[in-house]
């Protein structure tokens, strides 16, 4: 029973992080947010520990690649910011 728990903990975990990453999507939090419970709610009643743990990685894989996506944007804007001016004068 208390490995049920420390799973549900580390899944509990994973939807926090990506409901938090999601915030920014293109399409709006509400919409991420929608997909996102609904994916996690298709899968609640699993009882396949491999399968689970499947999924588990899966949604770390993406809670990585929009972490990714973030610092290339934000990498973007910054590199846009603060050399624009160089750009100007070529």
């Amino acid at each position: 029973m208390k490995m049920a728990n420390s799973f549900r903990g580390e899944v509990l975990h994973l939807y926090k992080n990506l409901l938090y990453l999601g915030r920014d999507c293109p399409k709006g939090p509400h919409y991420f947010k929608r997909r996102l419970k609904n994916i996690f709610l298709k899968n609640k009643d699993m009882k396949n520990p491999e399968k689970s743990k499947e999924l588990t990685a899966q949604g770390e894989f993406v809670m990585k690649e929009l972490e990714a996506l973030y610092f290339v944007r934000k990498y973007k804007a910054m590199k846009q910011r603060y050399y624009s001016d160089t750009n100007k004068t070529n």
